[in-house]
């Protein structure tokens, strides 16, 4: 391989070289500015153009999901269920765009996983089968909350087994615990951007468990107490928090309105000021969607009391249509280049189980606009979509198109254990 050289340039020649003749042959004459010692003088060549000074550095802006309950009744097993074995995939896909495009995409699985030699169960006492684990995490969910009131189904193993599952398949998960040291941490997850890190920290908690004792005494399953949650944001700060995320599990099934402990339960948290976003679960229904006063820095705190059903097999002959109804919640998160990491606002988006087609999830306004082989009439949508505006109410608007990432997915922190 040939190599080119750029030539050097002289900045400065004194005089022209001449010429002497000598016997020996040809050499230059002597230069009147040579220095004493005879030796050419050149002034040096002035230093390189200084490089641009690089760009002050900028707002890191992200987007959170979150989404309604995950409950496995025996008819959506039967719906994964095929040749090959249980696979929900094909029932989730219909939101493939809006958890791939999320910055943190996190969940809600109601329902414990079963045991080894446990066979799986539905209602009213769950034991999912493993795969609906493994199914979240391929789909590109980085976490869920376990605190429900059904978190103690299946006891401790099934309580071990749910957790082993979140590990195996790289997610992040809070609200039960295998153990006091891991039920003393939050979850983390970190997010690279543009050479900064933002931490955000999640937490989970449930009103109660159907009567149930937690499996291990009281630290295997978090139950609600406000003034708890805030001590546990507190110290999640402390460990390098950026933003604090609760998951509360709480609300009188199939009411789309909070109840009182719902609303006192939040409002506390608001006027702790070390909570910037709840969500909720349980009531299989949506619920209002608001920001409350109070907040980190008192600049507000954004709750949706409740995000309804993600996956299920609840609608209109089993309880109210509005259980067919879901909430994805997309935060808007900003963190300056100096300042506090804020939720600089929350929309939502309708979904809904097409359950004669399969069990099938959709974004509801997706499925009006492709039906792509849907057994749901349009008016049957419609009325859907008209259920998820009344319940979200008007404290945040409507999002009719996933969001679009804006770096690599979040590191899961290990809860320490």
């Amino acid at each position: 391989m040939n190599t080119v050289r750029a030539p050097r340039l002289l900045a400065h020649v004194a005089l022209t070289t001449a010429l002497v003749v000598t016997a020996a042959g040809c050499t230059p004459a002597a230069d009147p500015a040579a220095d004493p010692s005879g030796s050419a003088s050149t002034t040096p060549s002035p230093s390189a153009t200084p490089s641009p000074p690089p760009p002050p550095p900028q707002d890191i802006e992200l987007t959170l999901l979150a989404a309604g309950d995950v409950l496995t009744h025996k008819a959506v097993n039967e719906s994964a269920t095929g040749a090959d074995g249980i696979d929900y995939s094909p029932l989730l896909s219909g939101i493939d765009p809006w958890v791939a495009g999320a910055d943190l995409a996190l969940c809600h699985l109601e329902v414990p996983v079963a045991p080894p030699g446990v066979a799986p169960s539905g209602y009213p006492v769950f034991r999912a089968p493993g795969e609906i684990v493994r199914d979240l995490g391929e789909q590109g969910w980085d976490g869920c909350s376990t605190a429900s009131n059904h978190a103690a189904d299946g006891g401790y193993d099934a309580l071990a087994a749910t957790l082993d599952a979140f590990d195996k398949a790289g997610m992040g998960h809070v609200g039960t615990a295998r153990d006091k040291q891991e039920a003393r941490g939050a979850q983390f997850y970190e997010l690279d951007r543009d050479g900064r890190t933002v931490t955000i920290a999640h937490l989970s908690a449930t009103y109660g468990l159907n009567g149930l004792e937690p499996p291990r005494g009281t630290w295997s399953v978090d139950i609600i107490d406000p003034a708890r949650i805030a001590r546990q944001a507190r110290a999640a700060r402390a460990a390098g928090a950026d933003l604090v995320v609760a998951s509360l599990h709480d609300g009188v099934e199939y009411d789309t309105e909070p109840t009182d402990h719902q609303r006192a339960a939040i409002r506390a948290l608001a006027r702790s000021r070390q909570i910037d976003l709840v969500i909720g679960h349980h009531a299989h229904v949506p619920q209002p969607v608001e920001r409350l006063s109070g907040g980190p820095e008192g600049d507000g705190m954004w709750v949706a009391y409740g995000l309804g059903n993600l996956l299920s097999n609840q609608g209109a002959d089993c309880c109210v249509p509005a259980s067919a109804v879901g909430l994805l919640m997309v935060a808007d998160i900003v963190q300056p280049p100096e300042g506090r990491t804020r939720v600089t606002g929350v929309r939502w988006a309708a979904t809904t189980v097409d359950r004669a087609a399969g069990h099938r999830l959709r974004s509801t306004r997706d499925a009006l606009a492709r039906p792509d082989g849907a057994q749901l009439t349009t008016a049957e949508l419609q009325e859907r979509l008209l259920i998820a505006q009344e319940a979200a109410g008007d404290g945040a608007k409507e999002q009719d198109r996933p969001p679009t990432s804006t770096g690599e997915p979040p590191r899961v922190v290990p809860r320490t254990r």
